[in-house]
């Protein structure tokens, strides 16, 4: 959401970051909206000040005995009260359509995004960890998976359909060892405050941090009035939706593992085999909630967060800048983290972390307040996954898969997996 005054004194700035989007310019249709709603919300202040003036002619020709002109004030008070009664219907209606309008336009890019139209022309910033080699034809995570006989889709889709999976022995306990170890380093390490939160929300939790209403169709909702979470950065983030925080309680960093749930509407043919993309899936979530003045610092920190559990599983992989066109609807700024997977022969996303500046803040009515100072701000938001579990999993198979089929146990897991040290297919 955006700032209406900010807009009216900035419109060639609100166009050009548009235009940097792949957008026409939209400030001409905003403003016009915003003066619509301005020039009635005047005439209702008048016709109130009209009736007032109206209601105080009445008692004042009633106590000269005036019935005459005392009828004509009533008249006159019953005419602009029916005025102002539509016009309050009006009035609402007027900002349904400007909420409308705002709710549909993404953030603005950051000064320093690449502009571009897709993911082939976002910024390579860094390579980290070399990339392995083999003296075999290394495999994709689903055959070594359904070879070692703990990766199972035929059972899975039999009773949920394509695109979910039957974890089982010890892929099911490396994906919970996997979990474990990033909520342990991100809170024991980096100091973000664990959280358990619902997985199912209401349609304002969704609208505050962007996914509503335009990406409706890639939630699931359920048969009452609640969605299940896409990502648990929609509770984390509404953590501070409605609230004043204070200025020395800032920045809070939270970490949350759940299971997050995406129709995957638009994704036909991607991805169809193996679990890069899910229906659900498991994830570990980071969220910042700071000041505009740390934001962009802390967008460095939580990435670099986020690195540390591929260096520590010992995972080659590149962090990009997405350029605008590549870079989601609530973000000004997006750092991508691809890990190598061998099997593919290719990087692939396993985490994004982004800053949102004021956006969600906005939506979501999350404000701060300075000690000493009257008034408050918005605060500004940051989401990032540390990382998403299953893509980890997939990266630890395919990096460490062995000739003869078996998967060797990173070694910083082992403690998590009762000192296992080696897969090996299952006994049948």
């Amino acid at each position: 959401m955006f700032d209406l005054k900010w807009i009216r004194e900035n419109s060639e700035a609100f166009d050009e970051g548009l235009k940097r989007r792949g957008l026409g310019p939209l400030s001409a249709e905003v403003l016009k909206i915003d003066e619509e709603r301005r020039s009635h919300l005047q005439a209702l202040q008048d016709a109130q000040a009209e009736r007032n003036n109206a209601s105080k002619e009445i008692g004042k020709a009633k106590a000269s005995g005036d019935e005459a002109a005392a009828n004509a004030a009533i008249e006159k008070v019953a005419k602009i009260k029916s005025f102002i009664q539509s016009g309050e219907d009006t009035e609402r209606e007027i900002n349904e359509r400007l909420t409308a309008l705002l709710s549909s336009i993404p953030n603005l890019p950051h000064d320093d995004v690449p502009i571009g139209e897709d993911e082939t022309q976002n910024e390579l910033m860094r390579q980290v960890g070399g990339v392995p080699s083999f003296d075999f034809e290394p495999k994709e995570h689903f055959e070594i998976g359904e070879a070692l006989g703990y990766l199972d889709f035929e059972t899975a889709a039999k009773m949920s359909g394509s695109r979910f999976v039957l974890l089982s022995g010890p892929l099911a306990r490396m994906e919970r060892a996997l979990a474990q170890f990033m909520l342990d380093l991100q809170t024991e390490t980096h100091g973000y405050t664990e959280v358990s939160p619902p997985i199912m929300v209401k349609k304002n939790a969704l609208y505050g941090t962007g996914q509503l209403p335009k990406f409706e169709e890639d939630l699931f909702k359920t048969t009452g009035d609640h969605y299940l979470i896409p990502t648990a950065e929609v509770p984390l983030t509404n953590i501070a939706a409605d609230c004043i925080i204070d200025d020395d309680y800032l920045p809070r960093r939270y970490v949350a593992y759940s299971p997050c749930f995406r129709s995957e509407a638009g994704s036909a043919g991607r991805d169809t085999r193996g679990m890069i993309r899910q229906h659900q899936f498991m994830k570990v979530e980071l969220v910042s909630i700071t000041r505009p003045d740390q934001s962009d610092e802390e967008l460095e920190r939580m990435t670099s967060c986020a690195e540390e559990v591929l260096n520590r599983l010992g995972l080659a992989y590149q962090v990009l800048k997405l350029c605008t066109g590549d870079m989601g609807f609530g973000a000004r700024r997006t750092f991508d983290i691809e890990v190598w997977l061998p099997g593919q022969d290719t990087y692939r996303e396993i985490s994004s972390c982004s800053v949102c500046g004021d956006f969600q803040a906005r939506r979501m009515n999350g404000r701060y307040r300075v000690e000493g100072e009257k008034g408050t701000h918005f605060v500004h938001t940051l989401n990032g996954s540390g990382l998403a579990v299953g893509r980890t999993l997939v990266a630890v198979l395919e990096n460490y898969q062995q000739a003869d089929g078996s998967v060797v146990v990173p070694e910083v897991l082992r403690p998590y997996m009762n000192g296992l040290e080696l897969i090996e297919p299952a006994k049948k």
